[in-house]
């Protein structure tokens, strides 16, 4: 399949021993602790309120069971509308302290050259 294309010369897959690797270094490490760190905190507070609907649902289920706009009950306006609106602000969120992160590193990168050349 993969070794039959000629466009490019074919490397065939192979483990990867991660004992091997070069460890990161300082500034790569920060970043992707930074990265790890609000992917966390944002997959936390969904699944709180992933979890809270059941919750709500056993202790609240008057409430919850009852109907909406066009026969929809509370609980499943939660469970499908509130949380696809949540995925999507958690996406924008992540998106933009991701790219805070990078224009700030790019600007350290550009205000400090570490062979005394600027480049751009």
């Amino acid at each position: 399949m993969a070794g039959e294309y000629r466009e490019y010369n074919y490397v065939a897959a192979d483990t990867i021993d991660v004992s091997e690797l070069e460890p990161l270094d300082p500034e790569t490490k920060k970043i992707m602790k930074s990265e790890f760190s609000t992917g966390i905190k944002l997959t936390l507070f969904y699944y709180v309120f992933i979890l809270s609907i059941p919750i709500l649902n056993w202790y609240a289920g008057e409430f919850m069971f009852s109907r909406m706009w066009g026969g929809m009950t509370y609980s499943w306006f939660l469970t499908s509308i509130v949380a696809m609106a949540m995925a999507f602000i958690i996406a924008f969120i992540h998106t933009n302290l991701y790219e805070k992160r990078l224009k700030q590193h790019q600007a350290q990168q550009s205000a400090s050259p570490t062979d005394g050349r600027r480049i751009g």
